[in-house]
């Protein structure tokens, strides 16, 4: 593969991580900033587009000189605890702000250097860049994978090219606002949208507060968060008499609610019996002539809990696994592990969420990064179960 069509590859895997539930607590500080800036003259909106684009290549510039000179693996940062608590306060005071509408604090320097009007584009595209790298969309996992044998200046590239596409679709909202030019002009409706989103952003602010507590505190964050999001909707409801914003609270509590509230209870009831992935467990599978599914996931992945809803929660998933008798090992990533890592680039993963079934051999039936559905993993599954094993 040459050189250009890596980097073509690497930004088209950019633009579809935009489509994965992991960008999902970026998208209110994204969409804050094409609104502010949607009114703007051109000059204003170049500008803006070229700091949200900045922000979004400084910070995948800094991750590939990680990963190509310190080999840090894809979601290394969300491994740390600090890292997670420094999160989770900028995500809560990003609600805050959106849910008040003021502007984002901007240092005194930012004025000195006539910058402060591209600040909040730039952090839009830095945070939104942060917050995509704890997990794999399409394509992504191959490319970080294939990066792992590519010299340090093309991995630098290789990152940069995921970076300006994952910032690609929002800096051609930002360059033709025309784009959004059917929407109805503002009123109640565009105040319950950023009230909203200011929700979506205090919901990931609870989710990535899950993996620095307990489960007991943790549920008790979510059931806080569904207070204040039921309260702030019967309120909306009550008192705004247009129909669009009370369509557009009806979608908040149809789209959010409910997956919020699913993301922060677990796995459902009936799912798969998960087993911590030790490599005797996987051995022995091996010399026993069992099947394997290993899972590799951490807790603020955020992919990997709706895999766990979804792909993993299906019926014929888990009848699969009983009719093969499949040993379900799961990897668990969320604090730095290298023993795992290593197995998990052993198995030709590089970013999470990832998934291989093994044959009854221990050898690889099929490999799965990123999101995938049910139908493929029982399927998978059980033409591992048919293989017959050693022979005696």
């Amino acid at each position: 593969m040459t050189l250009a069509a890596e980097l073509a590859l690497a930004g088209l895997a950019g633009v579809l991580l935009n489509l994965t539930p992991c960008v999902l607590p970026a998208m209110p500080v994204k969409i804050r900033t094409i609104l502010r800036e949607s009114g703007s003259e051109a000059s204003h909106r170049v500008e803006a587009a070229i700091a949200f684009a900045l922000g979004s290549l400084a910070f995948f510039l800094a991750l590939g000189g990680l990963t190509a000179w310190l080999h840090w693996s894809w979601g290394s940062l969300f491994q740390s605890r600090g890292f997670l608590a420094f999160l989770v306060l900028l995500l809560a005071g990003f609600a805050i702000i959106t849910y008040r509408d003021v502007s984002i604090p901007v240092p005194s320097f930012a004025y000195t250097l006539r910058g402060h009007r591209l600040m909040e584009p730039a952090l839009a595209g830095m945070l939104g860049a942060v917050l995509a790298t704890p997990c794999a969309g399409p394509f992504l996992g191959g490319v970080l994978a294939y990066t792992l044998t590519r010299p340090e200046s093309v991995t630098l590239g290789i990152f940069a090219a995921v970076g300006f596409g994952l910032a690609l679709p929002y800096i051609v909202i930002l360059l033709w606002p025309r784009l959004l030019g059917r929407l109805p002009s503002a009123g109640a409706w565009s105040l319950r949208v950023r009230q909203g989103l200011a929700f979506v952003l205090l919901a990931a602010a609870v989710f990535f507060a899950g993996s620095l507590v307990d489960g007991a505190v943790a549920r008790g964050l979510w059931i806080a968060w569904a207070g204040l999001f039921a309260a702030w909707a019967v309120f909306a409801a009550v008192r705004d008499s247009g129909w669009r914003s009370r369509a557009v609270v009806g979608v908040f509590v149809a789209l959010f609610g409910g997956s919020a509230l699913g993301l922060g209870t677990g796995a459902p009831t009936g799912a798969i019996g998960w087993r911590a992935y030790t490599a005797d467990r996987s051995a022995a599978a091996v010399a026993t002539g069992r099947p394997q599914l290993i899972e590799f996931t951490a807790d603020w992945c955020i992919n990997c809990k709706v895999l766990e809803r979804t792909t993993y929660g299906d019926p014929d998933v888990r009848h699969a696994l009983r009719a093969t008798d499949t040993l379900a090992l799961r990897a668990d990533l969320t604090r730095p592990d290298a023993a795992l890592t290593r197995v998990l680039n052993r198995f030709g993963g590089a970013a999470l969420p990832f998934a291989v079934v093994l044959d009854r051999d221990g050898a690889v039936v099929e490999r799965f990064d990123g999101m995938f559905g049910a139908a493929t993993l029982r399927d998978a599954l059980l033409e591992a179960g048919a293989q017959t094993g050693r022979s005696e």
